[in-house]
Protein backbone atom coordinates (compact mmCIF):
# COMPACT_ATOMS: atom_id res chain seq x y z
CA UNK A 1 0.00 0.00 0.00
CA UNK A 2 1.35 3.38 -0.92
CA UNK A 3 1.99 5.67 2.09
CA UNK A 4 0.48 8.65 0.30
CA UNK A 5 -2.85 6.86 -0.35
CA UNK A 6 -5.45 8.25 2.04
CA UNK A 7 -6.82 5.79 4.57
CA UNK A 8 -10.26 7.46 4.48
CA UNK A 9 -11.99 8.24 1.21
CA UNK A 10 -12.33 12.01 0.93
CA UNK A 11 -14.44 12.19 -2.24
CA UNK A 12 -18.21 11.85 -2.66
CA UNK A 13 -19.68 8.57 -1.41
CA UNK A 14 -20.74 6.15 -4.10
CA UNK A 15 -24.26 6.79 -5.41
CA UNK A 16 -26.73 4.13 -4.23
CA UNK A 17 -29.45 3.02 -6.63
CA UNK A 18 -32.83 3.83 -5.06
CA UNK A 19 -35.21 0.93 -4.38
CA UNK A 20 -37.92 1.88 -6.82
CA UNK A 21 -40.04 -1.20 -6.12
CA UNK A 22 -40.17 -1.19 -2.31
CA UNK A 23 -40.23 2.53 -1.53
CA UNK A 24 -43.63 3.54 -2.89
CA UNK A 25 -45.25 0.29 -1.66
CA UNK A 26 -44.07 0.90 1.88
CA UNK A 27 -45.35 4.49 1.73
CA UNK A 28 -48.78 3.38 0.58
CA UNK A 29 -49.04 0.80 3.34
CA UNK A 30 -47.93 3.34 5.91
CA UNK A 31 -50.54 5.85 4.73
CA UNK A 32 -53.32 3.25 4.85
CA UNK A 33 -52.36 2.14 8.34
CA UNK A 34 -52.24 5.76 9.51
CA UNK A 35 -55.65 6.51 7.98
CA UNK A 36 -57.17 3.43 9.59
CA UNK A 37 -55.84 4.40 13.02
CA UNK A 38 -57.21 7.95 12.66
CA UNK A 39 -60.67 6.73 11.61
CA UNK A 40 -60.71 4.14 14.38
CA UNK A 41 -59.90 6.75 17.03
CA UNK A 42 -62.38 9.30 15.70
CA UNK A 43 -65.20 6.74 15.57
CA UNK A 44 -65.27 6.64 19.37
CA UNK A 45 -65.70 10.41 19.57
CA UNK A 46 -67.97 11.20 16.65
CA UNK A 47 -70.86 8.74 16.12
CA UNK A 48 -72.05 8.42 12.53
CA UNK A 49 -75.59 9.43 13.36
CA UNK A 50 -77.59 10.33 16.42
CA UNK A 51 -80.60 8.56 14.90
CA UNK A 52 -79.07 5.11 14.61
CA UNK A 53 -78.36 2.31 17.05
CA UNK A 54 -74.92 0.74 16.88
CA UNK A 55 -74.86 -2.89 15.93
CA UNK A 56 -72.04 -5.38 16.52
CA UNK A 57 -69.03 -5.16 14.17
CA UNK A 58 -69.74 -6.45 10.71
CA UNK A 59 -73.37 -5.26 10.64
CA UNK A 60 -74.65 -2.05 9.13
CA UNK A 61 -76.34 0.78 10.97
CA UNK A 62 -80.11 0.56 11.16
CA UNK A 63 -81.97 2.51 8.51
CA UNK A 64 -84.65 5.00 9.70
CA UNK A 65 -87.33 2.77 8.13
CA UNK A 66 -86.13 -0.27 10.06
CA UNK A 67 -85.99 1.73 13.29
CA UNK A 68 -89.59 2.86 12.75
CA UNK A 69 -90.68 -0.73 12.30
CA UNK A 70 -88.83 -1.88 15.40
CA UNK A 71 -90.25 0.95 17.51
CA UNK A 72 -93.79 0.18 16.37
CA UNK A 73 -93.41 -3.53 17.11
CA UNK A 74 -91.95 -2.72 20.52
CA UNK A 75 -94.97 -0.54 21.35
CA UNK A 76 -97.37 -3.26 20.22
CA UNK A 77 -95.53 -5.79 22.38
CA UNK A 78 -95.76 -3.47 25.39
CA UNK A 79 -99.55 -3.47 25.00
CA UNK A 80 -99.67 -7.26 24.67
CA UNK A 81 -97.62 -7.69 27.83
CA UNK A 82 -100.20 -5.77 29.86
CA UNK A 83 -102.84 -8.44 29.25
CA UNK A 84 -103.07 -12.13 30.25
CA UNK A 85 -102.89 -13.58 26.74
CA UNK A 86 -102.13 -17.10 27.91
CA UNK A 87 -99.27 -17.18 25.38
CA UNK A 88 -95.51 -17.55 25.76
CA UNK A 89 -93.35 -14.45 25.62
CA UNK A 90 -91.72 -15.48 22.35
CA UNK A 91 -95.18 -15.99 20.83
CA UNK A 92 -96.24 -12.50 21.92
CA UNK A 93 -93.17 -11.06 20.24
CA UNK A 94 -94.08 -12.83 17.02
CA UNK A 95 -97.71 -11.70 17.33
CA UNK A 96 -96.54 -8.10 17.63
CA UNK A 97 -94.71 -8.50 14.34
CA UNK A 98 -97.76 -10.09 12.68
CA UNK A 99 -100.05 -7.28 13.85
CA UNK A 100 -97.65 -4.68 12.49
CA UNK A 101 -97.05 -6.41 9.15
CA UNK A 102 -100.70 -7.28 8.49
CA UNK A 103 -101.94 -3.83 9.51
CA UNK A 104 -99.37 -2.29 7.18
CA UNK A 105 -100.34 -4.69 4.37
CA UNK A 106 -103.99 -3.64 4.58
CA UNK A 107 -103.30 0.05 5.27
CA UNK A 108 -104.60 -0.09 8.84
CA UNK A 109 -103.43 1.55 12.05
CA UNK A 110 -101.89 -1.13 14.31
CA UNK A 111 -103.37 0.70 17.29
CA UNK A 112 -106.83 0.24 15.76
CA UNK A 113 -106.23 -3.51 15.60
CA UNK A 114 -105.06 -3.57 19.21
CA UNK A 115 -108.18 -1.70 20.34
CA UNK A 116 -110.36 -4.16 18.41
CA UNK A 117 -108.65 -7.15 20.02
CA UNK A 118 -109.00 -5.49 23.43
CA UNK A 119 -112.79 -5.24 23.23
CA UNK A 120 -113.28 -8.54 21.42
CA UNK A 121 -111.19 -10.91 23.54
CA UNK A 122 -109.17 -8.78 25.99
CA UNK A 123 -106.14 -10.42 24.34
CA UNK A 124 -107.09 -13.91 25.62
CA UNK A 125 -106.16 -16.28 22.83
CA UNK A 126 -108.50 -19.09 23.94
CA UNK A 127 -111.54 -16.85 24.33
CA UNK A 128 -114.90 -18.15 23.00
CA UNK A 129 -117.99 -15.96 22.89
CA UNK A 130 -121.56 -17.09 23.58
CA UNK A 131 -122.21 -16.88 19.83
CA UNK A 132 -119.21 -19.10 19.06
CA UNK A 133 -116.64 -16.51 17.92
CA UNK A 134 -113.11 -17.66 18.75
CA UNK A 135 -109.57 -16.46 19.27
CA UNK A 136 -107.96 -13.07 19.69
CA UNK A 137 -110.11 -11.30 17.10
CA UNK A 138 -113.21 -13.39 17.83
CA UNK A 139 -113.78 -14.86 14.40
CA UNK A 140 -116.95 -16.82 13.72
CA UNK A 141 -116.11 -20.23 12.19
CA UNK A 142 -118.08 -19.65 8.98
CA UNK A 143 -116.38 -16.27 8.51
CA UNK A 144 -112.98 -17.78 9.28
CA UNK A 145 -113.43 -20.58 6.78
CA UNK A 146 -114.49 -18.19 4.01
CA UNK A 147 -111.65 -15.74 4.62
CA UNK A 148 -109.09 -18.53 5.02
CA UNK A 149 -110.07 -19.79 1.57
CA UNK A 150 -109.55 -16.30 0.10
CA UNK A 151 -106.14 -15.99 1.76
CA UNK A 152 -105.01 -19.48 0.84
CA UNK A 153 -104.86 -20.58 4.48
CA UNK A 154 -105.48 -24.26 5.19
CA UNK A 155 -108.68 -24.46 7.18
CA UNK A 156 -108.63 -26.72 10.23
CA UNK A 157 -111.54 -25.34 12.23
CA UNK A 158 -110.71 -24.45 15.84
CA UNK A 159 -107.08 -25.28 15.24
CA UNK A 160 -106.92 -22.42 12.74
CA UNK A 161 -108.90 -19.94 14.82
CA UNK A 162 -106.87 -20.58 17.96
CA UNK A 163 -103.65 -20.09 16.05
CA UNK A 164 -102.98 -16.45 17.01
CA UNK A 165 -101.03 -15.66 13.85
CA UNK A 166 -103.74 -16.99 11.54
CA UNK A 167 -106.52 -15.50 13.63
CA UNK A 168 -104.96 -12.04 13.31
CA UNK A 169 -104.38 -12.43 9.58
CA UNK A 170 -108.00 -13.46 9.08
CA UNK A 171 -109.37 -10.75 11.38
CA UNK A 172 -107.43 -7.87 9.83
CA UNK A 173 -108.30 -8.99 6.31
CA UNK A 174 -111.98 -9.33 7.26
CA UNK A 175 -112.04 -5.83 8.75
CA UNK A 176 -110.35 -4.40 5.65
CA UNK A 177 -113.08 -5.97 3.47
CA UNK A 178 -115.78 -4.47 5.68
CA UNK A 179 -114.16 -1.06 5.31
CA UNK A 180 -114.23 -1.47 1.54
CA UNK A 181 -117.92 -2.45 1.65
CA UNK A 182 -119.18 0.20 4.06
CA UNK A 183 -116.57 2.96 3.48
CA UNK A 184 -116.99 4.13 7.06
CA UNK A 185 -114.98 2.99 10.08
CA UNK A 186 -117.86 3.29 12.54
CA UNK A 187 -120.19 1.25 10.35
CA UNK A 188 -117.48 -1.29 9.46
CA UNK A 189 -116.65 -1.89 13.12
CA UNK A 190 -120.33 -2.28 13.96
CA UNK A 191 -120.62 -4.81 11.13
CA UNK A 192 -117.59 -6.65 12.52
CA UNK A 193 -119.44 -7.09 15.81
CA UNK A 194 -123.08 -7.41 14.75
CA UNK A 195 -122.48 -9.00 11.36
CA UNK A 196 -122.51 -7.30 7.95
CA UNK A 197 -125.89 -8.77 6.95
CA UNK A 198 -127.58 -7.23 9.99
CA UNK A 199 -125.98 -3.83 9.41
CA UNK A 200 -126.84 -3.83 5.69
CA UNK A 201 -130.45 -4.54 6.67
CA UNK A 202 -130.47 -1.52 8.96
CA UNK A 203 -129.07 0.66 6.20
CA UNK A 204 -131.63 -0.57 3.67
CA UNK A 205 -134.48 0.09 6.10
CA UNK A 206 -132.92 3.45 7.00
CA UNK A 207 -132.81 2.51 10.65
CA UNK A 208 -130.33 3.80 13.19
CA UNK A 209 -127.05 1.90 13.39
CA UNK A 210 -126.07 1.02 17.00
CA UNK A 211 -123.29 3.18 18.41
CA UNK A 212 -122.48 1.29 21.61
CA UNK A 213 -119.82 -0.93 20.06
CA UNK A 214 -118.08 2.00 18.37
CA UNK A 215 -118.05 3.93 21.65
CA UNK A 216 -116.44 0.95 23.38
CA UNK A 217 -113.89 0.83 20.60
CA UNK A 218 -113.06 4.54 21.01
CA UNK A 219 -112.58 4.08 24.75
CA UNK A 220 -110.20 1.17 24.15
CA UNK A 221 -108.36 3.05 21.40
CA UNK A 222 -107.77 6.07 23.62
CA UNK A 223 -106.50 3.95 26.53
CA UNK A 224 -104.24 1.54 24.61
Amino acid sequence: MELNEPLIRTGHPPHMKPNIENGPLFSRILRKVTLFVVIFVLSFHFPLSLETDYLPPGLEYLSPEFQGRQNAIREILEVLERYPTGLADVTKEEIAEVIYEEALRHNQDPKLILALIAIESEFQNWCVSQQGAKGLMQIMPYVGESVAQELGIEWSGDRTLFNPYLNIRIGIYYLSQLLVDFKDLRVALTAYNYGPTYVKGLIEREERIPRDYYHRFLTAYNTI
